[in-house]
């Protein structure tokens, strides 16, 4: 439960904006710039912060990134990694791409999300095995 002093400082939110960027390359242009610009955020800020937070992933990732406006025209904002359905295609060979990698190594990249980090890296690799399952995307231990 939320103390006194927490409901008092709390800000008003305005919005929440859901997009999907590209990794290292959020501009001031569609899809970021109509976005913000409807609630008057600064978009230099934010597209400086998250090319900022994104530089660790390859050019063109898509990065899903959830902001939160207040009326005072501030804002927050998280970034998730990629989905495991883009991860999956890319390691199908569905999409072009270099390189295939493991589900362990997408479990592993998956666990640095808020609402995976308290999972198992078991659970995570089962929750991916599932997905790609779902696709139409057969699973094998060992590549040919």
């Amino acid at each position: 439960m939320s103390s006194l002093k927490e409901i008092l400082t709390r800000r008003p939110v305005s919005a929440t904006i859901r997009l999907t960027v590209p990794a290292g390359a959020a501009r001031p242009a569609p899809p970021v710039g109509p976005a913000l610009g409807q609630y008057r955020l600064n978009l230099m800020a934010f597209c400086k912060d998250f090319n900022a937070r994104t530089q660790k992933y390859k050019p063109d990732t898509p990065m899903a990134v959830t902001i939160t406006a207040y009326k005072d025209n501030t804002f927050e904002f998280t970034v998730k990694s990629p989905s495991v359905t883009w991860y999956l295609k890319k390691a199908a060979g569905i999409e072009l791409g270099s390189g295939r990698p493991h589900i362990y190594e997408i479990a592993k990249v998956k666990q640095s999300d808020p609402y995976c980090q308290y999972m198992s890296l078991e659970s995570i690799c089962k929750s991916i095995i599932g997905t790609a399952n779902t696709m139409g995307i057969q699973v094998v231990k060992e590549l040919d």
